[in-house]
This record gives structure tokens, sequence and C-alpha cells, in this order.
């Protein structure tokens, strides 16, 4: 069957170049955007609760931009001067860019791992001594809990954001040929919302292996896999997928 109508279940990207758009352009089809979940900032007294206190840490470990917008909020909420001699551990490039928005770089100790969790493990050992917190959501991921823990080093972890799911009662009577799902959440968020959901000829296309086994445990099919070895982003399996149904469009 044919592809005209694609909804993924994240926000619209701001960038003019984003894949997406050129996907649409050149298959002709629909694409919409509508976030399945979305994010929650947890209050300063609910963190308080958690028996955190911003004095006790020298480092702060960073996996998103999430995490670097809400350490920053709680701070303010809390009244926290952050020290300049605070150490910042970066999980990529993207999350230690978007730190400059708000410290000075070159007035800063950051120290910035390649991509994931693990690969900061060299960085946090050389500072053993250091007492981490990481702020993170209440959906933290394993690896981080595996890596500090093997390194062991003094470290905390606290939720200073929560991943919610979405209102989506508006797309009741809405039909799309594929659903696009990045997160095990996102599958939740769908049959929250719709518990009496039919897949019938929706394709439905996942990110990850973790995002494959939620939506296989719901019983869904799962039509569009992503990352292969022929297809590492969302973008490049819809393609070959569309490319193939369309075929003789």
């Amino acid at each position: 069957m044919k592809v005209k109508t694609i909804l993924v279940s994240q926000p619209e990207p701001k960038v003019e170049n984003s894949p997406y758009f050129e996907l649409q352009q050149k298959h002709k089809v629909k694409i919409d955007f509508r976030p399945f979940i979305h994010i929650e900032g947890v209050n300063a007294k609910e963190i308080r609760l958690q028996k955190i206190d911003l004095n006790q840490y020298t480092a702060i470990i960073l996996t998103s931009r999430n995490a670097v917008d809400h350490f920053f909020r709680v701070a303010d909420e809390m009244r926290f001067k952050v020290p300049e001699g605070l150490k910042y551990f970066c999980q990529s490039e993207a999350v230690a860019f978007y730190l400059q928005k708000y410290v000075v770089y070159r007035k800063r100790k950051i120290y910035v791992g390649p991509k994931d969790f693990a690969d900061l493990s060299p960085l946090i050992k050389k500072y053993k001594d250091e007492k981490f917190l990481l702020p993170a959501s209440d959906q933290l991921n394993a690896d981080a809990t595996i890596t500090l823990n093997a390194l062991k080093v003094d470290w905390t972890p606290a939720i200073f954001y929560k991943t919610v799911m979405s209102d989506l009662s508006d797309l009741a009577d809405v039909y799309y040929d594929v659903l696009a799902f990045f997160s095990p959440t996102g599958i939740k968020s769908l049959f929250k919302n719709f518990p009496d959901f039919e897949q019938n000829n929706t394709r439905i296309a996942v990110f990850g292996s973790t995002t494959q086994k939620e939506a296989l445990d719901n019983g869904l099919r799962v039509d569009i896999l992503a990352p292969s070895p022929n297809a590492p982003s969302m973008t490049m399996a819809l393609e070959k997928y569309i490319t193939e149904a369309n075929k003789g469009k």
C-alpha cells in the first residue's frame, strides 16, 4: 500500500534543511509532527524531598539539553548561585554546545564525551574524587547507572524532570498511513490515549530496539525499523520504505 501521510511523534524540526522536509518534497507525502510525550519540570520542593542539596556537589553530569535546562531552572528556583569552579561532564558535543546558553565557556571546566554515556568513563575516572550529581528524568537510562557504579565514584541521581504522556484526543478521527515512534513511552502514550487502537493498514515505524520491543509487546506489527546498516536514521528508513511502497505512483 502506498504512503501518502506520516505522523512523526516528535516536535516539528526548527531547522529549514531537516531531512523530513526533504523527504516530504521529494516523495510528495504529507508529514505532520505531534509530540506523543512531553517534559515537565520537577519543582524545587520535590527536589528537596529527594534530599538533594546542590551545595554538596562539585561536578554535574549532563546527558541532554533537557538536563541542562532543568538543572539551571532548579538552581534558579533554589536561589543557588552556581559556582564557577563546578565541573560539567557533558555526554556529547551537542550538550556541551547547548551549555553555553547558561555559562561562559572559557570560564568553566567542561569535559565532553563523544556520544554514548559509557564514553564519559575515562573523563569521570580521571576526576573520581569529585561528588557527582546526575540531574535526569524519571526514566534514567540504565547505562548511566551501570557505568557510574562500575567506576565506584560518589554520585547521586536526581529527578529534575518527568516524561509525561500528551493528550492526543484531537487525533481520534485522524488516519495516517505511517506512525513513527522514537521511544517506548511514545508507544505507551498511543495506547493510553487510544486503548482500543487497531493497527489495520497503518504502518508502524520505530527507532531503537526498546521501542521495537514495546511495540511488539502491545501487539503491533513493526513495518519500518531504524537504525539499520542501510538506514541509520528514521528519515532514511522511511524513504527506503516509501520508495518501495510507492513504486509506479
